[in-house]
């Protein structure tokens, strides 16, 4: 009997990429539901195309959204949880996606989980789920793919370090003064990886690494300082794992989600897929490797301070960038603005412990307030 699959943001680049690769693999995986944020049109269509039990619109309105429906934000929690859903791929974007991942996990799901907010704001919250629901987390994020495909069938003791890369996003090479005054446009030119508007600008700055760091760190149950990050403008190498031997394993690929996608849906098998690229070292060339420059991707070391700082500290940085990210985009504040709003908010934020949804959605509100205020005064 082939696999349920609910889908968290279809209609945006991961649940695109996800029905991208189900099309290819439909004798394993069945598409049970879907839920969109605004894109009425494009659910529409991929209701048509897939025949799903449930479809749900975050932000439909007050109108009639079509096709039977369902608005609002409980959407997301209610496809997490049907009974014919088996994996929850979860591709919401931002804070929002949090309490689905929560319930889903609650419910014994398997959670394929790129939306990397939910593991930065609650880590805590989201291990404990999994561990007393049953639920399972994959992650779909291509770097900690690559550290899951390194170290499945190894005893957590063998590991020593891992070592994430990031591409450097457009402005790798840029003078800061330049970066400060960068335009959206320029921020959302990637010059390796098609993503949405706010992760390729959270590329940009680097606090999608600073993210994923804090992922890392509850994901594969290692210290902070044992998660580190080097600037891989190919993007090829997606990361290394070393062993405490001092042996190291990569995992290589050419910049793609569907690969990471279609392994969290069968890790820890693998499957033939007609639809990937196949690897050729003659074609990739040369691979170089960098330290991050703090005085571009200050944002970066915002992040990290964060993680260590611990408690809601974690979920103020997130959202002090999310509430930054969203005035960049609108155009209401220079590129430049985005690492200086973060740091305001960190320095007059008075973190808690982060045990319970309550403490984290609250220090979530009070960031985005306090961010606010920041990126405007």
């Amino acid at each position: 009997m082939s696999v349920g699959v609910a889908i968290l943001g279809s209609t945006g680049s991961i649940g695109c990429s996800t029905l991208q690769v189900l099309a290819r693999q439909q004798d394993r995986f069945r598409v049970t539901a879907l839920t969109g944020h605004s894109n009425v049109a494009l659910l529409e269509r991929q209701a048509a195309e897939w025949r799903p039990a449930y479809v749900g619109i975050v932000n439909g309105g007050m109108r009639d959204a079509g096709c039977g429906m369902r608005t609002g934000i409980d959407c997301l929690i209610e496809a997490a949880t049907r009974p014919d859903v088996n994996i929850v791929v979860n591709g919401v974007v931002g804070a929002a996606g949090l309490p689905a991942t929560l319930a889903a996990l609650s419910a014994g799901k398997r959670v394929a989980l790129a939306n990397k907010e939910t593991l930065v704001m609650a880590g805590e919250l989201v291990v404990r789920a999994a561990r007393d629901g049953g639920g399972e987390i994959v992650p779909v994020d291509s770097e900690h793919s690559a550290v899951l495909q390194c170290i499945t069938g190894r005893r957590p003791t063998e590991v020593a370090r891992l070592i994430l890369t990031a591409s450097g996003g457009p402005f790798r090479t840029w003078a800061p003064e330049r970066v400060a005054q960068a335009t959206v446009e320029e921020a959302l030119r990637h010059p390796t990886w098609k993503m949405g508007r706010k992760i390729t600008v959270d590329s940009a700055t680097l606090v999608n690494k600073a993210l994923e760091v804090i992922e890392a760190h509850f994901l594969f149950g290692l210290a902070y300082e044992s998660v580190e990050v080097v600037v891989h403008p190919q993007s090829v190498v997606h990361a290394f794992v070393e062993f405490v031997d001092g042996s190291v394993l990569a995992q290589v690929g050419f910049p793609n989600m569907e690969l990471p996608i279609l392994y969290a849906l069968t890790h820890p098998e693998r499957v033939p897929d007609s639809g990937t690229r196949r690897f050729d070292p003659v074609a990739v060339g040369a691979l170089t490797f960098e330290p991050i420059r703090p005085e571009i991707y200050a944002a970066y070391a915002l992040g990290r301070a964060a993680a260590a700082a611990g408690g809601t500290t974690p979920t103020a940085f997130n959202a002090a960038n999310e509430v930054a990210v969203e005035l960049f985009l609108a155009g209401k504040i220079r590129f430049g603005r985005i690492a200086r709003t973060i740091e305001r908010v960190l320095q007059s934020y008075r973190p808690t412990g982060a045990s319970t949804l309550e403490a984290v959605l609250a220090a979530d509100g009070e960031a985005r307030r306090l961010a606010r205020e920041a990126a405007c005064s």
